[in-house]
């Protein structure tokens, strides 16, 4: 596990690293949805509407090098009906240069550690299927595959199978 990395609750301030982390996966159509990278502007209301109580966002910072943003991860409402309320799907992006070093798992585990005072039982991933090293990084700590939706994505004329994995906390 990695040392010198702390976890702290997202800030405006915080949203240019956000995306750029999220939009360095745009381009290899195995992460994201989005076809086009987002805006800074496009994530302003998404990051304001959060309930920190219910559905933080965090992001994780190296201590070595400071105020550098290595990687974000958002707890997301599932369906968002009541009776979905203790279900959440967590997203986990890390920047290209700090990832296969222990990051993602950090943040894994802090995250399934964390969710019960959230009032989160159930934890789901949405995983595209050719996105191996996030399903690797779900299933080391124990999620298992619970739906495959065939072909339900579809970036530049290529379709994608999304992976639904989960694990109850």
């Amino acid at each position: 596990m990695l040392i010198n990395i702390q976890i702290r609750d997202a800030t405006l301030a915080d949203l240019p690293a956000i995306v750029a982390i999220y939009n360095s996966t745009v381009p290899s159509q195995q992460v994201s949805a989005d076809a086009e990278p987002i805006t800074v502007e496009s994530l302003e209301t998404w990051l304001k509407g959060r309930e920190t109580k219910t559905r933080p966002v965090w992001v994780i910072e190296s201590e070595a090098v400071p105020e550098c943003i290595v990687g974000w991860l958002s707890f997301s409402d599932f369906y968002g009906r009541p009776a979905y309320s203790a279900t959440a799907e967590l997203s986990i992006y890390i920047d290209e240069r700090w990832r296969q070093q222990g990051c993602g798992k950090f943040m894994l585990e802090c995250a399934l550690e964390y969710a019960p005072s959230l009032g989160i039982s159930t934890v789901l991933g949405f995983v595209f299927a050719q996105n191996i090293a996030s399903l690797k990084l779900f299933r080391s700590f124990g999620f298992s595959d619970w739906g495959v939706l065939p072909r339900v994505a579809k970036l530049n004329e290529t379709e994608h199978d999304l992976i639904i994995v989960g694990r109850r906390v």
